[in-house]
């Protein structure tokens, strides 16, 4: 019976210690080294060529888009012409 007992407390304190685990916010300087880790700032407003990664506290998280530079197709001659 008092095994039952400790095992009952034992899984009650696990079950209750993880749900508060989880349900923890982020915090403001959570969300702001996230923006950093992105290489995002924090400003007012995004540019045109910036999207909005998530909010640090009441700012947008500002991250420039990559540039693709568009591929030029190669005009060349064939090895066979060079032989």
């Amino acid at each position: 019976m008092k095994i039952l007992c400790i095992f009952l407390t034992f899984v009650f304190t696990v079950s209750c210690g993880l749900s508060v685990l989880q349900k923890r916010p982020k915090g403001v300087a959570e969300r702001k080294r996230e923006c950093h880790l992105v290489r995002g700032a924090c400003k007012p407003e995004c540019n045109t060529w910036e999207y909005r990664f998530t909010y640090c506290d009441l700012e947008p998280c500002c991250v420039v888009r990559e540039y693709n530079k568009p591929v030029a197709k190669r005009i060349g001659t064939k090895l066979r012409e060079l032989q």
